[in-house]
């Protein structure tokens, strides 16, 4: 059984990832084998935690996994577990899923893991402890170890909201002064990249260092604790033997565990960049990733290799989200330009009108994509800003959200090619 805490928080925005990685980091100098974990759809993160410790990050998700995919990535060893919430503790959706709701307390629940709360307490002092409080005692099943103060102002103000959590019966593992230089740039879906970070371990080593000088790293590896004996574990299948997959800035989105999943079964994963003008591979399947290709469009639109390489694939070709954009006739950019895509869609999406969708997606296929036959049950997520302008081939798929509400973005296939704009997860059991 491996212990391990959760670091969390009531909201997002309250500094998590900065204390993530910097807890990260620190273990990781410390000697410790720690495993990272992401709770949740999250493609970016899991990357700035690989940078942060050295080993791959994986999701764990009560919502879309089920049980024995989740008991699959929670065996991942290590001498400890250090897993990071998204948005507030008890977030979730209102119907449960596979395992639960997708809220990081599920998780909490499930492996015994304590829970650290990240309280950013500018603008209140002891109305952190009400906080807290509530936090701790919302569910029986989930354990708050303590709590991390962010953002503090001054002594003064450490001093009232210590004083208070202290009488409140709450651990405080440290208080980490307001600084303005310690955040990640961001863009529309979230933190930019860790590939593109400019000086990626420079920031990882200031967080490192921030949080030896201000959190009792020993009182926090004594709280560490929970870990699930070995359970059977379940991997989804790969969809081909030898997959051809886009993997550079603007095709990035893939999932830590369908990959490592499908290495593990045997299939061998030959990457190439179409922002490099590569063409894919020969292979039995070219799978080509969300990410930013509207930030990339022209380069894309220019790439005639790689597009005359993707229109002579002749085996299966599916498209994710932004890869799915790229299969279809034309990518209308944010400022209006039209760049002309693949055509082996007859998709054309816009970003000039910006409208966001994000949730769950639950997708039962009418027409097969690789790996899956129709009829299937897919569970996914999905986070673009696109708009479609014109769909004329069939769907692949109905598509509804968590609450079970039918969603219009369907997907759609034409001869061997196929695409969705939710990211597959795992098959539904």
């Amino acid at each position: 059984m491996t212990p391990g805490l959760i670091i969390s928080a009531p909201r997002s925005g309250a500094g998590k990832t900065t204390v993530m990685l910097g807890l990260l980091r620190c273990l990781a100098e410390d000697g410790v084998a720690v495993q990272p974990y992401k709770c949740g759809p999250d493609y970016i993160d899991p990357a700035f935690h690989r940078a942060a410790c050295g080993r791959d990050s994986f999701n764990i998700d009560t919502w879309a996994m089920p049980g024995a995919l989740l008991a699959a990535q929670l065996a991942r060893g290590g001498d400890m577990a250090l897993a990071e919430g998204s948005m507030g503790l008890f977030d979730g959706v209102a119907r449960a899923g596979e395992a639960g709701t997708g809220a990081s307390a599920d998780i909490a629940a499930r492996t015994g893991w304590p829970v650290v709360v990240v309280l950013d307490v500018s603008g209140q002092a002891q109305t952190a402890a009400a906080i807290a409080v509530g936090m701790a005692r919302y569910r029986a099943d989930v354990r708050v170890a303590g709590v991390i103060l962010n953002r503090v102002a001054s002594p003064r103000h450490e001093r009232l909201c210590r004083l208070a959590l202290e009488d409140a019966g709450i651990a405080v593992f440290g208080a980490l002064p307001r600084r303005g230089d310690l955040t990640l740039p961001e863009r529309h879906l979230g933190l930019v990249q860790a590939v593109e970070h400019p000086d990626l371990d420079a920031a990882i080593a200031g967080y490192a260092a921030f949080l030896r000088e201000h959190v009792d790293l020993a009182a926090l590896r004594r709280a560490a604790s929970g870990g699930l004996p070995p359970e059977p574990g379940t991997l989804p299948p790969p969809p081909a033997q030898r997959i051809a997959l886009a993997r550079d800035a603007a095709f990035s989105f893939t999932y830590p565990h369908l990959l490592d999943a499908w290495r593990a079964q045997g299939a061998g994963i030959l990457p190439f960049s179409p922002l490099a003008d590569e063409p894919p591979p020969e292979a039995d399947l070219c799978w080509l990733p969300g990410g930013y290709p509207e930030l990339h469009a022209g380069r894309i639109a220019a790439a005639g290799r790689f597009l005359d390489g993707l229109r002579r694939f002749a085996g299966p070709i599916h498209g994710e989200c932004g890869g799915y954009m790229v299969l279809g006739q034309a990518l209308i950019d944010a400022q209006g330009a039209r760049h002309e895509m693949a055509g082996l869609l007859g998709l054309v999406t816009s970003y000039e009108k910006r409208r966001m969708h994000l949730g769950y997606r639950l997708a039962e296929l009418a027409a097969p994509m690789p790996g899956h036959a129709p009829g299937a049950r897919l569970r996914g997520h999905e986070f673009h800003y696109s708009t479609i302008l014109a769909q004329p081939d069939p769907p692949l798929a109905r598509v509804t959200d968590a609450e079970g509400a039918t969603v219009a973005e369907t997907g759609s296939h034409r001869g061997r090619v196929s695409g969705t704009f939710f990211h597959l997860i795992a098959a539904a059991s």
